[in-house]
């Protein structure tokens, strides 16, 4: 399964912006932040990873289901469960 340029494009701002807030969140334990804040930053963090994957999730499925890749078989609807499964 290949993520189409739109989607990739979203998916690494995406990862790249929870890359940031992890490190922030990093940050925030090594200054010895207040519990909450940290959870609260953490969790942000949480959403834009699943976020990033159920893009490209979003991504296969549309593609998968369009059959728009012709060397590969479409993946089934097992395989398309499972993956977005992974994510929960």
């Amino acid at each position: 399964m290949q993520v189409d340029e739109e989607a990739t494009g979203a998916v690494l701002n995406r990862l790249r912006r929870a890359q940031g807030q992890l490190a922030g969140v990093i940050a925030m334990i090594e200054a010895g932040r207040d519990c909450k804040d940290v959870v609260t930053q953490l969790a942000a963090v949480s959403r834009a990873l699943d976020r990033a994957g159920f893009k490209i999730v979003a991504s296969g499925m549309r593609q998968c289901m369009a059959a728009a890749d012709g060397d590969a078989p479409p993946m089934t609807e097992q395989e398309l469960e499972k993956l977005f499964l992974a994510l929960a």
